[in-house]
């Protein structure tokens, strides 16, 4: 046995039942391995499509998945996908075939270049430990929540392994629990606050911190509301706000603004989440509850913090709570919440016409349409608030939003990792044309992959947030406007069904898709009213 087949072995042996990846003369043979001990490969057509595919992947599933490149050059496709997954602490592993010598045609520095972006880079060394290797890169990845790249190298990966049973992954730590000081003083603070907001994030994305965070806020009367990654984990609360930040309704903006006690639950409380500080009122108390004491203020200046799991810092709290309180929970606030917190509550200027449609009524009208038990992808770009906030979603898996690193064109990947990890949902890519044309080629992954799901793209026939962001000052915007391109007839070359919106009755086209087989993909490009910025823009560059 190889030390490639050994490694192979041991990854699946682990729990990593995923890979994702081109395969290439370098990672062939650890890739096969790895289908051979039961692992599922999904090939992409290309590697940055792989990483997010994998990162979406291993974010919805809520478990380790894996990312296969060739040496060199492989890895380099994947980065900006590797680099988002990074950023967001997804528990991804890659296995990045590697060449030791300067003068090959293939070789980079594949311990420099992952560190460079945030991820951890690891190597298999010998043929007397790779197993061993293999299964602590898992465990790094899997239980410590970050990115890996795990190094194989090719002289290595041809060494003879001894045939041994694959070594055992060392279980999850337990949760960190807060200390007795830390919940005393967030006891105080929710009992001295009128209206107290609860912000859960990235960290709270799980049944049991929905859960623990739910009774907490009953206790106390706390309003509930999101960042965007954890969209959907409050749904159908009465007392949710949706999401905080720059996607926010009027409504809910407001009545985050107005809180005297913000807490941040597994959430950096960033500049988006936050506005740059705009959702903070002059004199609230603000805290957050992070299990990483270097995320606390990492961000903003702090009240005060608390190391733990937001789980078990809930329970805490709430096992240390005393009385039940109206606090924020008051009937005007409910009433209000009812009427017109959604988005789609607010009245708006339909400004359709001239052959381009207005984004807020198709998605709108897609909302109504499409099956409601979903997972929605959205990429990045001028679009991406509309799809965010007005297509609703049953929880929060049921939202995959890889925007860490903001690059465009990572939508579609997004999507199928999403929807390989709960095939009972329906799959909705929201794309730009820039970022749809950017990932063009994994449509094939789709069609291939016999997925059935929804791509709709916004065209306004331009990177539109750089349209936007420039346009007021005169410049030239010749190098980010484009003809228009036939994107549903780009999508037919691929398999697919593709369909042009125009108008509100185009849509029929959708139902009549809806309503048969589904036994193809479906790809609407829309042809969006282009002279209007969203609402989230200008938060957006004024945090670049």
């Amino acid at each position: 046995m190889k030390v490639s087949q050994a490694v192979g072995g041991a990854l699946v042996a682990a729990g990593v039942d995923h890979v994702f990846g081109v395969v290439g003369s370098g990672n062939f043979l650890v890739t096969g391995a790895m289908v051979d001990a039961g692992a599922r490969f999904v090939a992409s057509r290309h590697e940055g499509g792989a990483a997010t595919m994998a990162d979406a992947y291993a974010r919805t599933a809520d478990t380790a998945a894996a990312l296969t490149v060739h040496q060199g050059c492989g890895l380099t496709n994947a980065m900006t996908g590797i680099a988002e997954a990074a950023k967001s602490r997804t528990p991804l592993l890659v296995l990045a075939a590697e060449v030791s010598q300067p003068r090959s045609n293939f070789y980079v520095d594949q311990e420099a270049l992952p560190r460079s972006v945030g991820a951890v880079p690891m190597r298999i060394t010998s043929a007397a430990t790779a197993a061993q290797e293999a299964v602590d890169a898992v465990a790094a990845a899997l239980h410590g929540r970050r990115t890996v790249v795990l190094n194989l190298p090719l002289e290595v990966q041809a060494e003879e392994a001894v045939a041994v049973a694959p070594p055992r992954l060392p279980d999850a730590p337990a949760p960190i629990e807060p200390s007795a000081k830390d919940v005393a003083r967030l006891v105080e603070a929710l009992r001295g606050a009128r209206r107290p907001v609860f912000v859960a994030g990235r960290g709270a994305r799980s049944d049991a911190a929905r859960d623990a965070l739910g009774a907490l806020a009953q206790a106390h009367g706390a309003l509930l509301a999101t960042s965007a990654v954890a969209k959907g984990l409050f749904h159908g609360e009465e007392w949710s706000l949706d999401v905080s930040g720059g996607f926010a309704s009027p409504l809910a903006a407001e009545l985050i603004r107005g809180a005297d006690l913000i807490v941040g639950w597994g959430c950096a409380l960033n500049m988006w989440t936050m506005r740059h500080g705009a959702l903070i009122s002059p004199g609230a108390t603000v805290v957050q509850v992070d299990d990483t004491k270097e995320a606390l203020g990492a961000h903003r200046e702090l009240s005060f913090g608390v190391v733990g799991d937001t789980a078990a810092t809930a329970r805490a709290v709430h096992q240390a709570s005393d009385v039940e309180r109206e606090g924020y929970r008051t009937e005007d606030v409910r009433a209000r919440i009812s009427e017109s917190l959604q988005w789609r509550q607010v009245p708006f200027e339909d400004l359709s016409g001239e052959g381009r449609i207005d984004p807020r009524a198709v998605t709108i009208a897609l909302d109504d349409l499409l099956p409601a038990d979903r997972v929605v992808a959205v990429d990045s770009g001028n679009f991406m608030g509309y799809p965010s906030m007005f297509l609703a979603v049953p929880d929060e898996r049921g939202f995959c939003f890889t925007q860490a690193f903001q690059s465009i064109g990572l939508g579609l990947a997004t999507a199928i990792g999403a929807a390989l990890a709960q095939p009972d949902r329906f799959p909705v890519a929201a794309l730009g044309d820039g970022g749809a044309l950017m990932g063009a080629a994994e449509l094939d992954t789709v069609r291939r992959l016999g997925l059935p799901m929804v791509v709709v793209v916004y065209n306004d026939a331009a990177y539109g947030a750089e349209v936007h962001h420039f346009s007021p000052d005169g410049h030239d915007l010749a190098t980010v406007t484009f003809p228009d391109t036939d994107i549903a007839a780009v999508a037919r070359g691929y398999g697919f069904t593709g369909v042009t919106v125009r108008q509100r009755h185009d849509l029929a086209q959708v139902r009549d898709w809806l309503d048969g087989p589904r036994d193809t993909p479906l790809l609407i490009d829309i042809k969006v009213v282009a002279d209007q910025p969203s609402w989230w823009l200008e938060e957006a560059f004024r945090g670049h």
